[in-house]
């Protein structure tokens, strides 16, 4: 794991008599987190091209193995941020082609080779792992930027001044002077509905980030082209075949070994490390089953990191995670925070978030990931990707509900003008909290206007509400990103005011081939396309390599995910029961404490937080901001929601916490 930069000078570039070497080192420096083990620098000697990187030394830890790399010929260039866990592999099959390697076991090296003799397509279908890499192919003169299948790993690009622009991180693009420092109207639009401003936009206007499983190419006249490698469709993981004439019994069988072949081999792959690992565990079943099978795959007890509220001790899961300790005798570590470490960290939240990430699930997640370093450990598997997959979310079972008992006959059979016209009574009388009557408004005003139902697992400012808090107009015409045009980059619904145009988009896409999937495989896909990339992931990121900790995703793995995707609804949540399948899989692993107890989840006490001290402050800071004077957001609607959450006459925390980090964001990049 590691931070990776680059300028591309293409033709009719501006200073391109200035040499990169300073550039790229300012850049190197802004993501020194990334990689406290070494950094490095290439610059081509027509100064042309360069490329720089952060080393996180977790594989192959020897001078040998630093990046950026070349080959013998020197015609390959890379810099690469992840882990390639079938590396090892990949590398017998290169030398029984011929391949002469000079490390003795760097993944990066198997990069290199694997592009010159697959090209970059057949190199990234070859692997397994995580990963943004950028490679300079001197005889093409062709810079080739990819990120992996789920997006677990992120890569931001810029063109300004006729250059070319890559990092791990948008605050090393910022470096340059010649980029300049804007909100983008579309990304604030959406991010209030998503909490995070869906690929390629980021809430800085010309600042993108490559979409997950795409690859990314960009020549000397600075044409660049981008498409999509792979994607989270059904009919990939399961041959028919094996599954002709399986009784229902049988079938549930099928999908329950499957589950728990692939697991153990996606957690047991993750153990690749030259450093010590661990796991960061709730005492959920997604992260105790990741202690249960580490556990099988290593002689020595495995390191486990719990955090906890002392102010607020309701949220703590700390007995449950106690239990799983001592089952698999674990040298545990626990570190409990309060309202107090809170606020003495925004200030570093909101500046290695980049963008705003409006999930206060980082806060904890900050302070676990320092425990884990501050022990001595370089590398922690975390459970992102399980309730995604298997249904795990009490929300998801209500979207169930709903969709069965209204929305499919409710949108089958209603003409048209009626829901249009309902559609709009739902807009205009919808009330300001999201109980039930907002939720049916809102169901309404959707299907008036042909959107999904289902936007996301986090959707914070429902577009009942948000039309009463947003001014559009005061933003500017929604523009269309025309340096993004003809690049292959899906840009539907981004610059549309409805948020569900860019839902919609998704869905298009898999109904084109699977036009009578399932809701709950629909709502998995949607997730796979938006918030588990650009939200949870980035999130997982972003804060765990603030403290220079790699944070990896067993269950996100690219093989188990094309599995669980071909396994129908009926069979992820049989009897009601959330997980239904996971828990059959591990239920000869985990205590029937931890498999039948009732899914707090990952969170922090933000709602009582903001009807304290925090609340006063964060009010301040929020009317206070350029944003409300400018009249992009409505000061009267923000009063009166702080106002209502600290009486505790509603719960206002997610819209409150969204806003804060979006004006967070603001003082600190623009202020």
């Amino acid at each position: 794991m590691c931070g990776i930069a680059g300028l591309f000078r293409t033709e009719g570039a501006l200073g391109t008599n200035m040499p990169l070497g300073p550039a790229l080192d300012q850049m190197n420096r802004a993501m020194a987190h990334r990689g406290p083990d070494g950094d490095g620098i290439w610059v081509s000697d027509d100064q042309r091209v360069g490329l720089a990187h952060r080393r996180l030394a977790i594989v192959d830890l020897s001078a040998d193995a630093a990046q950026p790399m070349s080959d013998d010929a020197h015609s390959i260039y890379i810099t690469f941020n992840g882990e390639i866990y079938n590396h090892l592999k990949l590398r017998v099959d290169l030398e029984n082609k011929g391949h002469r390697f000079n490390t003795d076991h760097s993944d990066t090296e198997v990069l290199v080779h694997g592009y010159k003799e697959w090209g970059v397509e057949g190199l990234v279908k070859r692997l397994e792992g995580m990963f943004a890499f950028a490679i300079w192919d001197t005889k093409r003169r062709v810079l080739t930027v990819a990120r992996d299948r789920i997006g677990i790993k992120p890569v931001y690009f810029t063109r300004a001044g006729g250059t070319f622009r890559f990092a791990s991180e948008i605050k090393a693009i910022l470096c340059d002077s010649a980029v300049t420092r804007q909100i983008d109207p579309n990304a604030l639009n959406h991010y209030l509905s998503f909490m995070v401003a869906p690929a390629p936009l980021t809430m800085f206007q010309g600042i993108y980030k490559l979409p997950a499983a795409h690859i990314m190419e960009i020549n000397d006249q600075g044409d660049l082209k981008a498409w999509r490698y792979w994607d989270a469709q059904p009919g990939q993981g399961i041959d028919p075949s094996e599954m002709a004439g399986l009784s229902d019994k049988a079938r549930e069988q099928f999908y329950v070994d499957g589950i728990r072949s692939r697991l153990e081999a996606a957690i047991k792959k993750r153990m690749m490390s030259d450093v010590p690992f661990g796991v960061f565990l709730s005492g959920g079943i997604d992260s105790s089953a990741n202690v249960a099978l580490m556990n099988q795959f290593t002689d020595r007890p495995v390191e486990t990191f719990t955090v906890g509220f002392k102010d607020h001790t309701h949220l703590n899961e700390l007995d449950y995670a106690r239990l799983i300790a001592d089952k698999f005798k674990t040298n545990h570590h626990e570190v409990l925070i309060d309202e107090g470490d809170m606020m003495g960290y925004l200030d570093d939240l909101v500046h290695h978030q980049d963008e705003p990430i409006a999930d206060w699930v980082c806060i904890p997640l900050y302070f676990v990931s320092k425990l884990a370093r501050d022990n001595g450990v370089t590398v922690v598997q975390v459970g992102e990707g399980a309730d995604e997959q298997f249904c795990g979310y009490d929300s998801w079972m209500t979207y169930l509900r709903f969709f069965e008992k209204f929305w499919d006959p409710y949108t089958k059979t209603m003409p048209g003008p009626i829901k249009k016209l309902m559609g709009s009574l739902g807009r205009s009388l919808a009330p300001a909290t999201r109980g039930r009557c907002g939720q049916i408004a809102e169901a309404l005003h959707r299907a008036g206007t042909g959107q999904e139902l289902f936007f996301s697992g986090a959707n914070a400012f429902w577009n009942v509400h948000k039309n009463r808090l947003l001014n559009m107009s005061a933003a500017g015409a929604s523009r269309i990103h025309d340096d993004l045009a003809g690049s292959g980059l899906d840009l539907t619904g981004i610059a549309s005011p409805e948020s569900g145009e860019v839902i919609n988009g998704y869905f298009r896409d898999l109904a084109d081939n699977h036009p009578n999937a399932d809701h709950l495989t629909r709502m998995a896909f949607s997730e796979l396309r938006l918030r588990l990339p650009e939200l949870l992931l980035m999130r997982v990121d972003k804060i765990s390599m603030s403290t220079s900790i790699e944070g990896r995703v067993p269950f996100l793995d690219h093989d188990l995910v094309e599995f669980t995707m071909d396994i129908p609804q009926a069979y992820k949540v049989r009897g009601g029961v959330k997980k239904h399948l996971l828990k059959q899989a591990v239920s000869d692993l985990l205590p029937d404490e931890i498999i039948h107890r009732k899914k707090m989840g990952f969170a922090a006490p933000v709602e009582q937080w903001l009807q304290g001290d925090f609340g006063r402050e964060a009010e301040e800071k929020v009317l206070a901001s350029p944003i409300l004077r400018d009249g992009l957001l409505s000061k009267s609607y923000i009063t009166e929601r702080f106002r209502e959450h600290r009486e505790g006459k509603a719960d206002h925390a997610l819209h409150l916490w969204t806003l804060f980090n979006l004006t967070s964001w603001q003082d600190h990049w623009m202020g």
